[in-house]
């Protein structure tokens, strides 16, 4: 009987020993292994973060290559600017028909009470803004 005992106690003594040994290794290995894994994930972004400026990059060089043609910056003031070249004529049509062409107003600025200071419209514009 004594022997089954000293026995026992020999083996729950190792096995809280190993128990004890797993545990110190394993808080040993805890915060690199953390790092390790917190490293590969700001690779991941780092990386897709230069890939996103890399094709960035390349739209610009795009870009820089279309605005050094003298023909696309003549395009592109006529377009955005109106420009237009000396001895040229610039006509610009409208239809009164075509509800796109004339600026809407809004109920608002028709509604504001005259007679009062700049102060008070704007605040009587933002008061009454969306009340039907």
């Amino acid at each position: 009987m004594a022997r089954r005992r000293r026995s026992h106690q020999r083996g729950s003594g190792r096995a809280l020993a190993l128990g004890v040994v797993l545990f110190l290794v394993s808080i040993t290995l805890a915060p690199p292994t953390q790092h390790y894994f917190a490293q590969r994930a700001q690779i991941r972004a780092l990386g897709a973060q230069v890939n996103a400026n890399s094709q960035a990059l390349k739209d610009a060089a795009r870009q820089l290559q279309l605005w050094r043609d003298p023909t696309y910056i003549k395009s592109q003031a006529r377009e955005r600017l109106h420009f237009i070249l000396p001895g040229e004529r610039s006509y610009i049509v409208t239809d009164p028909n075509n509800p796109t062409d004339t600026q809407p107003v809004t109920a608002v600025a028709t509604d504001l009470p005259g007679g009062l200071p700049w102060y008070d419209r704007l605040i009587s514009s933002i008061t009454e803004t969306g009340v039907k």
